[in-house]
């Protein structure tokens, strides 16, 4: 009888710790690092006018990162729309970036002739390569991602938005 309480009491104890180390891991959960999203706030990037900029400047806020080219018209088409969604989230903690995969010139014309009021950088080829690590493995454009305060994507999106599934998804975080 004294071998089954023994056994009893361990298993108890076993199970009791098992259920505090789960509590524990559920309170404080480990926070691994996506290499893609530490490569894309490491990056520094000129805008259209050529001052870099360090994507940390907006840590600390939702991002909707854009790729986008001048040359596609999905991606000129829904521009307005994210211009709109910006002005419409900023009490929320939203940043919209643009991020052109196109060369200079091209973006800096561009800018010149439409009022984006959200920062537009130019990555070049560099940034169809950064939207291949962040999920764009089709390479299509526009590619959009939605990275959570947290620096872990939310929601990734090919093609041009859907401004309801953007604002529903928003409404989540």
């Amino acid at each position: 009888m004294n071998k089954r309480i023994i056994l009893f009491v361990a298993i108890a104890v076993l199970f009791t710790a098992f259920g505090a180390y789960l509590s524990f891991k559920n309170q404080h959960p480990t926070n691994h690092a996506n290499p893609a999203i530490t490569a894309l706030m490491n990056a520094s990037l000129p805008d259209a006018e050529g001052q870099t900029h360090a994507l940390t400047e907006w840590r600390g806020k939702i991002l909707l990162v854009n790729f986008w080219a001048t040359w596609c018209p999905p991606c000129v088409a829904e521009m307005p729309e994210l211009v709109e969604l910006q002005k419409s989230f900023v009490d929320k903690n939203l940043q919209v970036i643009g991020i052109g995969v196109d060369s200079p010139s091209n973006i800096l014309q561009f800018t010149k002739k439409h009022q984006i009021s959200y920062p537009i950088l130019v990555a070049g080829m560099q940034g169809t390569e950064l939207s291949r690590d962040l999920g764009n493995l089709a390479g299509g454009l526009p590619f959009t991602v939605l990275i959570g305060l947290d620096g872990q994507i939310l929601q990734t999106y090919i093609g041009r938005l859907d401004m309801n599934k953007v604002r529903a998804d928003l409404a989540q975080y």
